[in-house]
């Protein structure tokens, strides 16, 4: 587990995701809105191309938090979907960065100032997570 204390600075978690990854998680979540896989569809309705799935980056930032904390329960989570994730149709995808700030331990938790980026530009608003920590 990284060392939860005010201030922190978390280590950088890359995430690459792909179009297969939208196909996959559009499975699991059962959300098949084709601004998420129709590249067609998604410039008719004014995105710049196909989009990742809110949930699924907002799950990248999650997955950080896990990595850092050893899975440790997770009490709160949430942050607001500011800008999409574009994923361009190749084998490449493009990669999500989520990096992080232990903004305060006390009873027994610990919150997290999150950031999660693609490309220069931050793709969620206000991200954060509050976890239990050992006292």
């Amino acid at each position: 587990m990284t060392r939860l204390e005010p201030g922190a600075a978390l280590p950088a978690q890359e995430y690459a995701v792909t179009r297969a990854d939208l196909v996959r998680y559009a499975g699991a979540s059962g959300d098949f809105n084709p601004i998420h896989w129709s590249e067609r569809v998604a410039t008719h309705v004014g995105l710049p191309g196909v989009i990742a799935h809110g949930m699924y980056t907002m799950a990248l930032a999650a997955r950080a938090v896990s990595t850092w904390t050893d899975d440790a329960t997770v009490l709160e989570l949430g942050c607001k979907f500011t800008q999409p994730v574009v994923v361009p149709d190749d084998d490449i995808g493009v990669v999500v960065v989520v990096a992080g700030t232990v903004k305060s331990v006390e009873d027994g938790r610990a919150t997290l100032a999150l950031e999660v980026r693609s490309g220069e530009q931050k793709v969620l608003g206000m991200p954060r997570a509050v976890v239990v920590v050992d006292g």
